[in-house]
């Protein structure tokens, strides 16, 4: 079926003014924007999108956690909600798109859709989902977690942000978490929609439009230490060293050589390393690096990490060091529903639209509700791969091209 869309420079000019809006709120001297969860500019951006919310006659309500919804109700009253949306955190300094792309496509379409028409047969729901990025404190998809129950009041006692506020604290200050709200968890969900920035260069240099996102990977990660020991960088020979950051050197050689062996794109990077005692002429005695893997299939992952890990064990030993490891971290992939892209892809091909299947190497919200209702996650692309920030960027074409798509899917799975 062919549906009523909007003309592309009337939407083209909706998309740009409603980007330029949320960025206002948290925008920095360099243009960046920083909105953490339960800060002023948060809840000045949370404020803002409920009013909008208002103005087009949805129905408003936060949860206790800060999830902001607006519900356009349904004629079937035993149907469930089409969800659609994304996150209205940032994080510090970052882009404009992150995030607020899928929370104003969101209210668009659905603009769009009751005014052409009217009420639909399933009720549609605009989230803004409360947090994602964990940039103010260590935990990440606040938001989407406690709407699936995968997160709780336990898992944030005693965090803290950088100025020592509690987490509580901070949710209680802007009226969350007192049950004047309520409770997040949600069990109506016929399925989740996100649109998204891809925040990587793949559509860019394939020059398609859409990404459709099949997988979103697993991670794993790790803290290895490397325990040698420390001596004199002068009167120590070569050959009687024990030398901790000589082994971590080969170990991380290791890591990559193995990673760029790989033509079905894995990724591994280490990002961090630290040294003592961190002196210019004594040898070093204990190393730490991060490691972190990610893939789409969890025994890839587990098959590299364990033939990297008894490589490092010889390098070891020719070192006369040992090493300790520490995972932290060990998500498996999560896949997108088969037939919410099955879906998407009939509308790329009608409207002859070009796109790619791929999968997502960054975390999104999709992947906590992928494993909870069906879910679609929807790429357009960004220029030059850059996110997290001030020089993020989508061109207008793209913002507009991936509205359109989301009308048509809301349409067809609501209408």
């Amino acid at each position: 079926m062919i549906i009523k869309q909007p003309k592309p420079s009337a939407l083209s000019e909706q998309v740009e003014n409603m980007i330029e809006w949320l960025a206002s709120y948290g925008k920095d001297e360099r243009n960046g924007v920083s909105r953490l969860l339960y800060d002023p500019a948060w809840i000045a951006a949370q404020r803002a999108i409920e009013a909008k919310m208002n103005d087009l006659g949805l129905q408003v309500h936060y949860d206790d956690v800060g999830n902001l919804f607006g519900h356009a109700a349904g004629r079937d009253p035993e149907a469930r909600v089409v969800l659609t949306g994304s996150h209205v955190d940032t994080v510090i300094g970052g882009g404009k798109y992150d995030g607020a792309y899928g929370i104003v496509a969101a209210l668009i379409a659905v603009e769009h859709l009751l005014t052409q028409y009217g009420q639909p047969l399933k009720p549609i729901e605009v989230v803004s989902l409360c947090e994602e990025e964990g940039s103010r404190f260590p935990m990440t998809y606040w938001g989407s977690g406690n709407i699936t129950g995968t997160k709780s009041r336990k898992a944030i006692h005693n965090l803290k942000d950088a100025s020592g506020m509690l987490f509580e604290q901070a949710m209680y200050n802007v009226g969350f978490g007192l049950g004047q709200h309520p409770q997040p968890q949600r069990s109506d969900l016929e399925c989740f929609i996100e649109l998204h920035i891809e925040q990587g260069q793949v559509l860019e240099r394939e020059k398609k439009s859409i990404g459709v996102v099949s997988h979103i990977v697993g991670q794993r990660r790790y803290d290895i230490t490397v325990h040698g020991e420390s001596n004199h960088a002068g009167t120590t020979p070569m050959k009687w060293r024990h030398d901790a950051m000589f082994t971590t050197a080969e170990l991380i050689r290791i890591l990559m050589h193995r990673a760029n062996s790989h033509e079905d794109g894995l990724v591994a990077t280490v990002g961090r390393l630290d040294a003592k005692p961190n002196v210019g002429n004594v040898i070093a005695r204990e190393v730490t690096f991060s490691l972190d893997v990610r893939h789409s299939d969890t025994e890839t992952i587990r098959t590299f990490c364990e033939e990297c890990f008894n490589e490092f064990e010889a390098v070891a030993a020719q070192h006369g060091t040992r090493i300790a490891y520490h995972k932290w971290m060990d998500e498996p992939p999560v896949a997108m529903d088969s037939a919410l892209n099955a879906a998407t892809e009939s509308i790329l091909k009608r409207e002859g639209i070009s796109y790619q299947v791929m999968t997502s190497g960054a975390g999104h919200d999709s992947q906590v509700f992928g494993t909870y209702c069906p879910t679609a996650l929807l790429f357009v692309p960004s220029r030059g791969g850059i996110s997290h920030s001030p020089a993020e960027f989508t061109d207008t074409e793209d913002l507009q091209r991936g509205v359109r798509l989301l009308i048509d899917l809301l349409h067809q799975l609501a209408y």
